[in-house]
């Protein structure tokens, strides 16, 4: 940009040397075309005051243009010799209009044809006919237009240099906000597969350590449970894996999560939890269900990681417009008030799992509520519309 802008102020300095060496070598060509002409002061003295004051012309556009016209305006009624000196007009006229003073060099102008004519007409002597006057004018007119035109067009090339820099600007805001948006559900994935998976597996191996210290002969199903969940924590890693590498592959052995096969998801948890369904179940938009899903997968992870093996109740209901799904986790009979209170505290603590559940629902335009209920226990209500918002 500095660079720019002092190519910008040679290429003034120099048009403005070269007009100013045109006027005062013009004024020594008449002087010597004319030897029996005696110059006067003004003969000398305007050219240079109008000369030096295209030095800043671009700095102080107006006071130049009006110091200009006014040495212009006395140069040929008082001086002997008939110099090129309308050409500093015409450049004052021009930097005026381009750096955006288009009524001063309007006004300016008119001024000056107005007192041009009256001077010719009224005047003792014409230094112009018709023709010469007309030709003046047009040069004025076209050193104005030229200047408004330049103006535009310099505004149409900053206009359009701002807008690619803000196009560039929210390309990359909007790649940004993407990868945030696509690190956040790669977490969120993460934590709710492989997270309940790995606390499933915890608890069953504490389950089958407590078994074979007292009866060793019921250790396998604890067994079992923790290498079937083990074996499906691989598979949903290397699904996971495979999305993050665009790894194109066969499609997964086995089915997507779903709300219709909650009760697959039941059965690995290793809880006592019923199921109950109000409404006609019916497939769901694919990042409704998953989401659904997902949420019940959580949910019962803290069941089973918190609760203490309390059992749990999943209620889904399929409304006209959403759908609903409550967890409620109760205690198991023999436990105390204490525990229950310090069984909510526990799932309503600190930690990604309810983050996540509430991000997943509201992503959608669903709302999500999460707390001790009445009795004990605790409660984790979400609603997803159907026909998710967009984000």
């Amino acid at each position: 940009m500095v660079i720019s802008e002092l190519r910008g102020i040679t290429a003034s300095t120099i048009s403005t040397v070269l007009v100013s060496a045109g006027v005062l070598a013009g004024t020594a060509v008449t002087w010597i075309v004319n030897r029996d002409v005696t110059p006067r002061l003004a003969d000398v003295l305007l050219p240079l005051v109008a000369c030096a004051a295209l030095l800043f012309r671009r700095r102080h556009p107006v006071p130049v243009l009006v110091a200009v016209t006014a040495a212009c305006g006395l140069y040929y009624p008082f001086a002997a010799l008939d110099g090129p000196l309308f050409l500093a007009v015409l450049v004052a006229l021009y930097t005026a209009a381009d750096l955006g003073h288009l009524t001063a060099a309007i006004t300016v102008a008119a001024v000056g044809l107005l007192m041009m004519g009256y001077g010719e007409v009224l005047g003792p002597n014409r230094h112009l006919d018709d023709s010469e006057f007309l030709l003046l004018a047009g040069w004025m007119v076209a050193s104005v237009a030229i200047g408004g035109v330049t103006r535009n067009r310099h505004a149409y090339l900053e206009e359009a240099r701002r807008r690619l820099a803000e196009a560039e600007r929210t390309r990359e805001e909007e790649a940004l906000r993407r990868a945030v948006e696509e690190r956040l559900r790669i977490a969120r994935e993460l934590h709710d597969v492989i997270g309940h998976n790995i606390s499933l597996i915890n608890v069953q191996a504490g389950a089958a350590l407590h078994r074979i210290k007292e009866r060793p002969e019921q250790a396998e199903p604890a067994l079992a449970a923790i290498k079937e969940t083990s074996k499906e924590a691989l598979r949903e890693l290397r699904a996971t894996l495979g999305v993050l590498r665009q790894v194109d592959e066969e499609s997964p052995v086995a089915p997507a999560p779903s709300l219709a096969r909650v009760h697959e998801l039941i059965e690995r948890t290793g809880l006592t939890v019923r199921t109950e369904l109000v409404g006609e179940a019916r497939d769901l938009p694919a990042e409704v269900d998953l989401a659904a899903v997902r949420i019940v997968q959580e949910a019962l992870t803290n069941v089973s990681r918190h609760s203490g093996g309390a059992a749990a109740l999943v209620t889904i209901h399929y409304g006209e417009e959403d759908v609903t799904v409550q967890i409620d986790n109760g205690m198991s009979g023999d436990a105390t008030a204490h525990d229950v209170e310090a069984s909510a505290e526990k799932m309503s603590g600190g930690g990604f799992g309810l983050k996540g559940m509430r991000e997943r629902a509201t992503a959608l335009g669903g709302s999500f509520e999460a707390g001790p209920r009445p009795g004990g226990g605790f409660r984790v209500l979400t609603r997803i519309p159907t026909q998710p918002a967009s984000p």
